[in-house]
């Protein structure tokens, strides 16, 4: 951001949607999401902000790999497809979004595999071994205290046990560091129902350290230096929202990263929440992107249709 206060200079206003996940056809609340988010971007354009609207897919992960198989053919190839009719539906409700990110651009896949080493190098990932209960459709584990009715608390399917080798992020490390934010911005989760379900479910009872790789199946970004473990999808997906403004892990970023980030608007459903409310501020937290971070604080709120 220009720092002469006698420049004419337009602010800058970073708006993002969640990135649509391709392991089928899009749905109408992908869809609201984005129309939202474009009518947000119109209007602060309207204002005067120079405006980046940014969305796009999320393209790794467990469920993915299994969709392809059962269709015959790559996950590259799936993801590919569904992708393009994501991008097509989006442009024909033509939303005017200035960048359509995919999980699979490969300068985003690199700085996905420096972000993980760069943690693990810092001491906030380590190596253990996971048994818990799995949800494939949220890419998520979790306790048996945890489950709803012995359902996955998310998205009320089922969940088989699983027991692997991965690697844990420590979250508890920043737990209380982020509880002091949010009760010191209470505008950055909103609507204040949001807030008060992540601090009271989640944040207040105690952090468990969070799985970040798997070793039980291929379609991911793999670990650099520990290349049978592919990158957590939360992990692998969230970061989006710098590596698509030219953040680079070593600290080359790009001039769009300079001028637009922290983000003014994370657009997200609330069924994905919990990972855009407590683990992405973690994770700019361990990244040492604090002053970035804070500086202007970026708000979350949750689009969600009308009684749900």
């Amino acid at each position: 951001m220009c720092q002469n206060q006698n420049c004419n200079c337009k602010k800058p206003y970073y708006i993002t949607t969640a990135i649509a996940y391709t392991s089928g056809k899009p749905h109408i609340g992908n869809t609201y999401e984005a129309v939202l988010a474009d009518s947000i971007a119109r209007f602060k354009r309207a204002e005067g902000y120079d405006v980046r609207f940014q969305t796009g897919t999320d393209e790794h992960g467990q469920k993915i790999e299994l969709k392809a198989e059962a269709a015959g053919v790559s996950p590259q190839d799936f993801v590919d497809g569904v992708a393009g009719e994501i991008k097509t539906i989006w442009d024909l409700m033509n939303t005017s979004y200035d960048k359509f990110i995919r999980t699979t651009d490969k300068d985003h896949e690199a700085q996905v595999q420096k972000i993980f080493k760069k943690l693990y190098d810092q001491g906030d990932i380590y190596k253990g071994y996971y048994e818990g209960l799995y949800c494939t459709p949220c890419e998520s584990f979790f306790t048996e205290s945890q489950l709803v009715d012995g359902k996955c608390p998310d998205c009320g399917r089922e969940v088989q046990p699983a027991k692997e080798e991965a690697y844990f992020f420590k979250m508890s490390k920043y737990a209380d560091r982020l509880i002091a934010y949010i009760n010191e911005h209470p505008e950055f989760i909103q609507p204040v129902s949001r807030k008060n379900e992540m601090m009271n479910n989640f944040l207040l009872p105690g952090l468990q350290d969070l799985c970040v790789s798997r070793t039980s199946f291929t379609w991911g970004v793999p670990v650099s230096f520990d290349p049978k473990h592919v990158t957590y999808v939360w992990l692998d997906a969230l970061t989006n929202y710098i590596t698509g403004l030219g953040y680079d892990c070593d600290g080359n970023h790009g001039e769009l990263f300079d001028k637009f980030w922290p983000a003014d608007l994370h657009l997200i459903g609330k069924d994905i929440i919990r990972f855009h409310t407590i683990y992405w501020p973690i994770f700019l937290m361990s990244l040492q992107s604090a002053i970035l971070f804070f500086m202007r604080c970026p708000l979350i709120m949750t689009a969600s249709f009308p009684g749900s």
